[in-house]
């Protein structure tokens, strides 16, 4: 074009508008560019930050995990433990009457057994009546006596109010 071998015109014309046309799309394509690259940096900027927030949180996880092993090998111990002191204190009763401890204590949150103190359940905390409380008066002292509301095994004590 600049050279003069285009000699019509029109088309000279048209050249100068697709030139334009083209010059136009060439800094619309560019703007576009920036415009990515720049979300492209947001973005790595973004992974990073996120990628260190992994690499913190993994860090604080292997922390709590190692000190929640810790804790439950502790729990382990104490639990031999209680299974441990258990055993002479279990021994002289009845077989059954261990295996309906058990039952109930696994049923009620782990309390099979309360104490009948002041005329109240110790599990449930609820007042016997004085028709329950001159039942249980009556029965033998070995005779194993049940809550009728939560159904725990009652221990008499000196503080029950029989």
């Amino acid at each position: 074009m600049d050279q003069g071998l285009v000699t019509n015109p029109k088309d000279l014309e048209r050249m100068q508008h697709e030139l334009e046309s083209l010059e136009r799309r060439i800094s619309s394509l560019e703007d576009d560019e920036l415009e990515i690259m720049e979300r492209v940096e947001e973005a790595q900027r973004e992974l990073d930050e996120l990628q260190l927030l992994v690499a913190e949180t993994d860090e604080r996880l292997g922390v709590l995990g190692a000190a929640r092993d810790e804790k439950f090998a502790d729990i382990d111990a104490q639990a031999e433990r209680v299974r441990a002191d258990r055993a002479p204190a279990t021994e002289g009763i009845p077989a059954d009457l261990i295996a309906l401890y058990d039952r109930l204590r696994e049923q009620k949150g782990g309390i099979g057994a309360a104490a009948l103190r002041a005329r109240e359940c110790g599990g449930c905390r609820l007042t016997l009546d004085s028709a329950e409380l001159t039942r249980i008066k009556g029965l033998p002292d070995d005779e194993v006596v049940r809550c009728e509301e939560c159904q725990r095994i009652l221990v008499r004590t000196p503080e029950s109010g029989l």
